[in-house]
């Protein structure tokens, strides 16, 4: 068991294809946790080992990979770089003391790094930066450095200097902290002699680490400029204490395949980066809702976060980070979310899929407990004495959604449950039933979630679903005042059937529910009979006259009619009345309205150009630019939300997904008369 000191808790980020799980798999096999590589295109990597996964050779769910180097435990977090799977990356950044952003040396600073940083920035969190794939075709270590530069300052300091051969690639790196080589032979790191044209570059790297290490102390600053040289535990303290400040941000390189500069990330993951005791970034709510600090420790009274929910054919897994005191499997806490008492399963150190059982869980530590059915992502478990809860998980609001419904008739049930239990696992996608368009919608981040979603559906509970695109839950009005006459009569053997009215319709502004007022004179209709025509308007205003969508902003005014002592009845005037309103509708100009969003769409100035005209042409209106703390354009529009249903994933292309939006209902508008007839026919034949 190790002391919380003695942990690090790792997030590795960036973007898709940047060498992530890449990277685990070289860390595993150089700390002797496997004693074989595997490869993403061969689907035996340790991190990515859903069926999903290895089909699609991307990662989909963060992998929990521990690694055992120099008495410290390192929990690597191997999180998706997919923007389509961000939740899973929000959440081991919630479980996480510090990060890696990886990016390979051929494509530089990506929207997939951008997003990490600030992801990271938010967070105030810790971070290196990793060139991956500096030996392969096409890569250029310089280019990239310089790209991190220029975009980051100069906080962005190297660490490491490669070594190219003659055909241009890397072949070894250089310690610039130590001022030592080494280079890869056989998958073994050998130390080399550093190349003669490297060492005035290295005398001047290492110059840099020490000018920042003197701006972490005064003690420190009047040494350096003493002329004093540092001891390498004062330059460790001193790096550590940079990166802990943020004045430091290490930048690394390396090669998973030949797991070149594998150790010598190991080795600075131990020295620099904070352990959870250093890495507390946490707010906490205490019952009476108070805000407080809350911190990490050891000593403390038992408490653990809920970061990740895995609910499979082999039951639930709540994957915890023990963030005081330690816990194992007879500890009793409270859901702070709902203050039911909890006694702890089975506990367990998690490897990719493999579950090993483990008697005690210690503060910092991250695990998993078994069969916590009532405790979901996000949840604070924590002792009796101090309850206290913990700020959930910030997953972006779902923003692409489509209809899912079973391929077979029936099987509507099996889609709900199965949802359901993904849900669970991945909080970041929602479900609702919508009783207006009566489709089941699903909203996600994109199409590749949603696609993956129907996936899973059918691998793990054997039910075929099929997406289509969700309905628009249309309105309609009318823009003329009309009176109209319903006679019901109806004979038969014995009593029969009469009810008559006449009902003046016209329309209201901003009103949805119907108006029903009484104007009778003389007792036409006796009172007792009002209700009846009240339900049959209530009743035929559900149904439009157009396209069969609920009609709003409607006053119903009774104002004649007559009946007949022994067969009127409720029943007759209720069914005169909904005479009444189909024999008016066709007649007071029936119109079509459509719901509008009010749209905030994200963007770098560069987009402003694409992003107004595809507005444009989606019939907004925009309302508005301004600014944002980050130097991006905020544009304010309204538009036609029936124009927005691919909208997320033609944004990301527009913007090479820099581009970002938010998207709530703020009314119903008149749809423009030149597309009524299009939206009537295709309501006409959903029927």
């Amino acid at each position: 068991m190790y002391t919380a000191n003695a942990i690090r808790n790792i997030v590795l980020l960036g973007h898709s294809g940047s060498g992530k799980t890449a990277l685990a798999e070289s860390l595993l096999y150089m700390t002797g946790a496997i004693d074989r590589m595997g490869k993403n295109a061969d689907g035996n990597t340790v991190c990515d080992y859903d069926p999903e996964e290895i089909r699609r050779n991307i990662s989909i769910n963060t992998a929990v990979v521990p690694l055992e180097y120099k008495n410290i435990k390192i929990n690597l977090l191997d999180a998706p770089g997919g923007f389509d799977f961000s939740g899973a990356a929000m959440e081991a950044l919630r479980a996480a003391d510090a990060a890696i952003l990886v990016c390979a040396s051929k494509d530089g600073v990506t929207v997939g790094l951008e997003k990490a940083w600030k992801y990271c920035e938010e967070r105030n969190m810790p971070r290196f930066i990793y060139i991956s794939k500096v030996d392969e075709d096409n890569a250029d270590y310089n280019a990239t450095f310089e790209a991190l530069r220029e975009k980051y300052g100069n906080k962005i300091a190297p660490v490491v200097a490669p070594i190219w051969g003659a055909d241009k690639k890397v072949t070894g790196i250089i310690d610039v902290l130590n001022k030592r080589a080494y280079e890869m032979q056989k998958m073994k790191r050998v130390e080399v002699e550093i190349p003669e044209d490297k060492v005035d570059v290295i005398e001047e790297l290492n110059d840099a680490l020490k000018e920042s290490v003197a701006e972490t102390s005064e003690e420190l600053m009047d040494k350096f400029f003493g002329g004093e040289d540092f001891t390498y535990a004062e330059m460790i303290h001193g790096m550590h204490q940079g990166v802990l400040d943020h004045t430091m941000y290490p930048v690394l390189c390396g090669s998973a395949n030949t797991c070149l500069g594998s150790l010598m990330l190991m080795d600075y993951i131990a020295d620099l980066l904070p352990n959870p005791v250093e890495g507390n970034y946490h707010k906490a709510t205490t019952a009476d809702g108070t805000v407080e600090e809350f911190v990490v420790s050891p000593g403390g009274v038992p408490s653990a976060f809920v970061w990740k929910t895995v609910s499979d054919q082999f039951g639930k897994y709540s994957y915890v980070k023990v963030l005081s005191g330690e816990i194992n499997s007879d500890t009793t806490l409270v859901n702070a979310r709902t203050g039911e008492t909890e006694k702890l399963g089975r506990l367990y150190a998690v490897c990719g899929k493999k579950y090993s059982e483990v008697k005690v869980l210690s503060c910092g530590d991250i695990g998993c407990i078994g069969k916590m059915d009532k405790v979901k992502t996000g949840d604070t478990l924590c002792d009796p004495r101090k309850v206290v809860s913990l700020k959930g998980i910030p997953y972006a609001p779902a923003c692409y959604s489509m209809a899912i419904a079973p391929k077979t008739r029936g099987q509507e049930e099996k889609v709900g449950t199965g949802l359901n239990r993904l849900n669970e696992e991945d909080p970041s996608f929602t479900v609702v039933n919508n009783a207006e368009t009566k489709q089941l919608v699903i909203s996600g981040a994109g199409d590749q979630q949603l696609d993956v979603i129907v996936s899973k559906l059918k691998s793990r509970f054997g039910v075929d679903a099929v997406l289509s695109p969700a309905k628009v839950a249309y309105r309609e009005k009318i823009k003329k005042k009309v009176e109209a006459h319903g006679r019901h009569k109806k004979q038969t053997g014995g009593s029969g059937q009469f009810g008559d009215v006449w009902v003046r319709f016209e329309p209201q502004e901003e009103q949805d529910d119907l108006i029903f007022d009484v104007a009778v004179v003389g007792g036409a209709v006796p009172k007792n009979f009002n209700p009846a025509v009240e339900k049959g308007l209530q009743e035929a205003v559900q149904r439009g006259p157009l396209a069969g969508y609920p009609m709003v902003g409607l006053k119903a005014t009774l104002y004649d009619g007559s009946y007949h002592p022994v067969d009127s009845n409720e029943m007759a005037f209720k069914l005169a009345a909904i005479l009444s309103f189909k024999e008016a509708m066709p007649k007071a100009m029936p119109t079509l309205l459509e719901p509008v969003g009010s749209l905030m769409v994200t963007i770098p100035d560069s987009y402003m150009g694409d992003v107004i005209g595809d507005l444009n042409k989606r019939r907004g209106r925009v309302m508005g630019m301004n600014p944002d703390k980050d130097g991006n354009t905020v544009v304010e529009a309204e538009v036609p939300m029936a124009e927005l249903s691919s909208y997320a994933i033609d944004l990301r292309a527009m913007t090479q997904a820099r581009g970002s939006f938010t998207l709530e209902f703020a009314r119903y508008e008149e749809v423009p008369k030149q597309y009524q007839d299009k939206i009537i026919a295709e309501a006409k034949a959903d029927e």
